[in-house]
This record gives structure tokens, C-alpha cells and sequence, in this order.
């Protein structure tokens, strides 16, 4: 029967300390867990080969007994007294392994040299499920408002709110919507990140929402009024004569939604483009030409 390396089965040296062969543990036993590989005879004989260097390793006495005997297992005394307990305590309990190992599914290195004798009574190790993440496309006019949405997450539906203001790029939590836990251990969580496209003429900045509004030259020389949209309706607005190509007016609270701020909204601002005229007639050539002289 040949000598089995636990150390390298767990990947980790001689040294190491009891956090990070239990780490290491925990780690390997979730990637091949047969749970979370079905049919998979690989990892099923990987899982087996974890669990075995784990019992010795994870406890004192255990790994004590391999770390002094090693590849002189045979003829330590100890092996046969511990198979001598194992028999003690046998007909008093049956004794399992995390994912429905039984004793044949040991190697017989293990079974000689500890007998079983120190295995955690049926106790179960819990397995935290996976985490998913999950991508959703929005319009930004989605997000102007908060809505319900139906999700298919591993042939599941999810009813989730989005709520009004998300952002580009943005990322939320669904807690307990991930992957299903081993062994009763708890589910994993959903990650959702949004991304919004925006097909609007509005620039967003956070709550913020900007846009260019186009003036002729003959309103912005002498004032008046301008409509211009917002991104839930129109407004007028009052233009004060003489206003230069490139002011900016701010209309409070015509923005959009702050994020979990239900009825607090950003502001907007407007940048007007005064727009020069073309194909003159002549007697408007003639007309500012006799400004031009004035002036």
C-alpha cells in the first residue's frame, strides 16, 4: 500500500497551520464537491482524496501520528490501536462522511494507519453557494421611474424592483438568489449589474441632466420665449435679450431622480446655441448692413 502525500493533496507544506489547511480544505472540497459536479468521476476520486488528507491533517493527534511515522507507517503500533478503538466505537454508531462517504471510501493507507477512528461522527461540512452575476440592458428612459422587472436566473423567475436613478455601471445585490448551498449551508447571492444605454438627447451626470436648446439670433438679440423639453414634458422659457451664444440656464428639479430618494430629482441645464441665418434676402442683407454701420 502506498505512502499518500496529504500535504500535497492539499497543496500546502509540511508547516503549515491549522487556518490554512483548513482553508485549503474548504476551498478544494467546494470545487469538487460531487454535489456541484454530477457524473464526474474525477472530481468524485479528487473530493475522496481531500476529505482523506483533511481527517488527518485537520486533526492534532492525527497528523502528529502521520508527520512522525510517514512512510514507516507499518510498523508504528499506533495504526493497530487505533484500529482496535475503531471497533470500539462501531457497534455503538454509524459514522459518515461530508457528501455519503462510508468507510470504503477511504484508501487502505488510512484505514491502516488510523482506522477510521477519528472521523466526525456524520457531521457534515456546509458549503456556501455560488454567487451568480447577471447583466441587464435598460433604456435611461427605464430608469426615470421605479419598475418592476421578471428575471430568469437559472431557469428560475425573480421578481426584483429597480428602483428610479440607477446608474450605468451600477451593481445590486438579490440576497440568497445565488447557487444552492451544500449540505445545508446557505444560498449564494444574485449580482445584477445594469447597464443603460441612452438614445435620448439628454447628457446625465449622476442626478444631473444637461442638453442644448437652439436660439435664433433675432430672439437672442431682442428676448422673448423659447420651448424647450425636458425629459418628462416642455417648459417655456423667458430669454433675456442680448443673451450670448453658449449661456447656460439651470431649471431646478428637472433632472433626474436621485437614486433611493423617492421625489428628490437633479436639475437640468440648458446650453443655448444661437443659430446664425442663412440665405439672406437682399433686402435683409441690406438691413444688416445698415446695422453694421451703426454699430
Amino acid at each position: 500500500m502506498a505512502y499518500i502525500d496529504y500535504y500535497k493533496i492539499l497543496g500546502v507544506p509540511k508547516n503549515a497551520s491549522d487556518k490554512d489547511i483548513k482553508k485549503a480544505y474548504r476551498k478544494l472540497a467546494r470545487k469538487y464537491h460531487p454535489d456541484l459536479n454530477p457524473n464526474d468521476k474525477v472530481a468524485e476520486k479528487k473530493f475522496k482524496e481531500i476529505n482523506e488528507a483533511n481527517e488527518v491533517l485537520s486533526h492534532p493527534e492525527n497528523r502528529k501520528k502521520y508527520d512522525e511515522h510517514g512512510k514507516d507507517w507499518e510498523q508504528a503500533e499506533a495504526y493497530e490501536k487505533a484500529r482496535q478503538q475503531q471497533q470500539q466505537h462501531q457497534n455503538s454508531r454509524q459514522q459518515q462522511y461530508s457528501g455519503g462517504f462510508n468507510e470504503s471510501d477511504f484508501s487502505d493507507f488510512f484505514e491502516s494507519m488510523f482506522g477510521g477512528a477519528s472521523r466526525q461522527g456524520g457531521r457534515s461540512t456546509m458549503f456556501r453557494g455560488q454567487d451568480f452575476n447577471a447583466e441587464l440592458q435598460l433604456d435611461l428612459k427605464d430608469v426615470y421611474t421605479t419598475h418592476k422587472r421578471t428575471l430568469a436566473v437559472n431557469n428560475k423567475n425573480i421578481r426584483i424592483t429597480i428602483p428610479a436613478g440607477v446608474e450605468n455601471g451600477q451593481t445590486i445585490k438579490i440576497t440568497g438568489h445565488g447557487g444552492k448551498g451544500v449540505n445545508k449551508g446557505p444560498n449564494g447571492d444574485l449580482y445584477i449589474k445594469f447597464v443603460v444605454v441612452n438614445k435620448t438627447n439628454f447628457k446625465r451626470d449622476k442626478s444631473n441632466l444637461y442638453k442644448t436648446a437652439n436660439l435664433d439670433l433675432y430672439k437672442s438679440l431682442l428676448g422673448g420665449e423659447v420651448t424647450v423639453d425636458t425629459f418628462d414634458g416642455k417648459v417655456k422659457l423667458k430669454v433675456k435679450p442680448e443673451t450670448q451664444n453658449g449661456t447656460q440656464v439651470k431649471l431646478k428639479g428637472k433632472g433626474f431622480p436621485v437614486y433611493k430618494k423617492e421625489g428628490q430629482f437633479g436639475d437640468l441645464y440648458i446650453t443655448y446655441n444661437i443659430k446664425t441665418p442663412t440665405n439672406l434676402t437682399e433686402k435683409e442683407k441690406e438691413l444688416f448692413t445698415e446695422l453694421a454701420k451703426l454699430r
